[in-house]
């Protein structure tokens, strides 16, 4: 399994995911009669401007050239306070892995590479807001909850 930051390379990988992550989220069937060529340019446009800015950061893991889990990482610049540094906190979206390799520790490995990289750039936190299902996944993988969302502190 290699984890790393997605490239231009992925960008059809990546949008066949979103579109299908969608899909199976969709309990009254209205997304698969829209368009797949529609949806593809938005997102085409959105990924090449994403992978080319220091704003998001798109995190996979592939098996054999193939993707299989991805996390979307936006920063999000915080107004500077006197007498301190300040670091960004980070936004964290479109969480998903592909179900043959769901409850694998796939995505635990992603998300611990993440957490080890938001350390080590004094990310002051991450936020994240879960699905009810998503839970148990982000308290076994180091976060808390908060009054609203998720978060992971640095230590």
């Amino acid at each position: 399994m290699n984890i790393r930051l997605a490239e231009e390379k992925d960008i059809s990988q990546l949008i066949k995911m979103r579109w299908d992550f969608t899909l199976e989220d969709d309990e009254t069937g209205q997304i698969k009669e829209t368009s797949f060529v529609e949806f593809e340019k938005e997102c085409r446009d959105f990924l090449e401007n994403a992978l080319k800015n220091d704003q998001w950061f798109i995190w996979v893991a592939e098996e054999h050239g193939k993707i299989v889990s991805h996390i979307y990482i936006e920063l999000i610049q915080k107004v500077p306070r006197p007498g301190r540094i300040t670091y960004p906190f980070a936004y964290m979206t479109n969480v998903f892995t592909v179900k043959e390799y769901r409850n694998k520790g796939v995505g635990s490995r992603l998300l611990a590479e993440i957490n080890q990289w938001a350390e080590e750039q004094k990310y002051e936190f991450i936020i994240v807001w879960p699905s009810e299902d998503s839970v148990s996944y982000y308290k076994k993988n180091g976060y808390v909850h908060g009054s609203e969302a998720m978060e992971f502190i640095s230590s």
